[in-house]
């Protein structure tokens, strides 16, 4: 049955729109996931998820405690120098031992979204769909994951570093001395982005046939696969 002429323009027209918003998304994503993917590397490596609360200290005695911050890898404790001295393993990549758990947890997400970042070359050789479900369920994962590091990483504050640096009032879910810093607000921030990242990765697969009325779903059907 061969389709009327006004019912074929309408689907050339919404195929059209469709490639024109769709790409125009596409690309913003794209752009996003790749700031994530830097964002999750200044996550892992920073050492500021934790640090001291700032003390107004009066007097010429010596300060009350010690000041700096903590991180998976690193412990920086201000000093008379312009740089902070800071005690860890970052160039090994050894993760202080408190905090192991949380830093491979940190680890994999990275991996996760640097491999939804590397399958954007997909696009040349697979459908655009089933790359994008691809990069949404990679990006779940690395939200996941980060989700769980953020989750596991107050748990693990009884630990030395955390003492010497926050007093012996520290203790799981109680920073003594100490607060979050910037570099853990990131990761939680890094969540909420992984959730938006994934969401929008799956519309992007499934809203093609929405956007069409049904009468014209297969005549645009075949437009696309011989554009």
């Amino acid at each position: 049955m061969s389709v009327s002429p006004p019912l074929a323009d309408l689907s050339r027209l919404y195929q059209t729109e469709f490639i024109r918003s769709a790409r125009a998304v596409g690309v913003l994503w794209a752009v996003c996931t790749l700031c994530f993917a830097i964002i999750q590397v200044v996550v892992l490596v920073q050492p500021s998820w934790v640090g001291t609360a700032e003390v107004h200290h009066h007097g010429t005695g010596p300060s009350p405690h010690v000041s700096g911050t903590l991180g998976l890898f690193e412990v920086c404790v201000d000093s008379d120098r312009p740089v902070p001295d800071c005690r860890g393993s970052l160039s090994s990549l050894s993760p202080l031992a408190s905090f192991q758990s949380v830093a491979v947890l940190v680890g994999v997400s990275l991996w996760a979204v640097w491999t939804s970042v590397l399958c954007l070359c997909l696009f040349r050789f697979c459908s655009a769909a089933t790359v994008y479900k691809i990069c949404a369920w990679l990006q779940l994962t690395a939200g996941f994951c980060l989700a769980l590091a953020c989750l596991l990483f107050p748990d693990s504050w009884e630990s030395p570093e955390m003492r010497a640096l926050c007093g012996d009032s520290v203790g799981s879910f109680s920073p003594g001395n100490c607060s979050v810093h910037w570099a853990y607000i990131l990761a939680i921030l890094g969540i909420l982005d992984a959730a938006i990242l994934a969401t929008l990765a799956f519309v992007l697969a499934n809203r093609q046939d929405a956007l069409l009325p049904p009468d014209a779903k297969d005549v645009t059907t075949g437009l696309l696969m011989s554009a």
